[in-house]
């Protein structure tokens, strides 16, 4: 671990990706504490936010360090969340977190 960290060099994308990780993560979070809160599984609508913000961010640093796997992948998901957004705005049938 200590010979990875000494080549680890600290810069915008390398912040930029831990940042786009990160609320990639929260989204898991926060779906975990409303469906525990709710005592049911539950996809709140902030769910979707974090992974369209997290998966733009991500496919932004994949084009940087031009990985083909990662762009198609984060490519593909952005396409899903912003579609969920919209369905769900059409619905208009929803509460601010759940």
């Amino acid at each position: 671990m200590e010979q990875w960290l000494k080549g680890l060099k600290l810069d915008y994308w390398l912040i930029l990706g831990f940042t786009a990780q990160l609320l990639f993560t929260a989204r898991f979070l926060v779906q975990w504490i409303i469906s525990e809160k709710e005592k049911r599984s539950v996809i709140p609508v902030v769910f979707w936010y974090f992974s369209l913000a997290g998966g733009i961010l991500l496919f932004v640093y994949a084009i940087k360090r031009k990985d083909p796997v990662f762009i198609v992948g984060q490519g593909s998901g952005i396409i899903v969340y912003g579609r969920n957004l919209i369905l769900i705005f059409k619905n208009r049938n929803y509460k601010a977190l759940t």
